[in-house]
């Protein structure tokens, strides 16, 4: 069975209603990134880095999977699919995608503030503060901030590496490590991006160019690569 890998970005969550970060004015939902989205901010002032975190917790709850998510789940009729993400909701999984590796976290998890790896299910919405891992700290949300390091990124290079068909959707590439890794797709495999706004990738000539919105291009490019 083929290997297609995608790698999605904020701009297929968008069409289910979820701000992306990266808006025209630099903030996030209203927010200066640095105030909310930083081990600093958290140091700072955690308990509004916890409301900023539960309000876009309660947003992705209510969020629905739109037709990219559910066309990109349709592709494991025939092909062995691995989708890398940098959104931290859960769209792809409730699309009905059965192998997603989340680059930056997901969350609806929490994670202890002192040791990352350990995480846990949030029941509902809201992460309260004084609620603590099972070592006594403070649980956050489960998601990589600026300054962190990205956990998953060599698993997810080495997933790039065995593709038979790449996939990029939704991304302008400008977060870095995880816009580097269209540099270990094999030269040879087919590569694909859809979007409305093609990013410059360096690498523009090696792509076939889908340039339509997700829910629009993905459907388009299922339907070609079911036939």
């Amino acid at each position: 069975m083929k290997k297609i890998v995608v790698l999605t970005g904020a701009g297929i969550s968008a069409e289910s209603g979820l701000k992306t970060f990266r808006d025209s004015d630099g903030l996030w939902e209203g927010y200066n990134i640095e105030d909310v989205a930083t081990p600093g901010a958290w140091h700072r002032n955690p308990e509004m880095v916890q409301q900023f975190y539960n309000e876009r917790r309660k947003s992705v709850i209510e969020a629905q999977p739109n037709a990219a998510h559910y066309a990109l789940a349709k592709l494991e009729e025939k092909y062995e699919v691995t989708i890398i993400t940098q959104n931290i909701d859960d769209l792809h999984e409730r699309g009905g995608s059965t192998n997603v590796l989340h680059l930056h976290g997901i969350i609806t998890r929490s994670q202890s503030s002192k040791k990352p790896n350990l995480t846990y299910p949030i029941d509902g919405w809201e992460l309260k503060m004084g609620e603590k891992c099972e070592f006594g700290s403070q649980l956050r949300a489960h998601v990589v901030w600026f300054g962190e390091a990205v956990p998953m990124i060599e698993k997810a290079a080495k997933i790039c590496t065995a593709a038979d068909v790449f996939i990029l959707v939704g991304s302008s590439l400008a977060v870095y490590p995880a816009a580097g890794l269209i540099d270990y797709v094999p030269n040879n495999v087919p590569k694909y991006i859809v979007d409305p706004n093609i990013p410059l990738t360096g690498q523009q000539s090696s792509f076939i160019i889908v340039e339509e919105k997700a829910t629009i291009g993905v459907k388009m490019l299922a339907d070609k690569l079911l036939r």
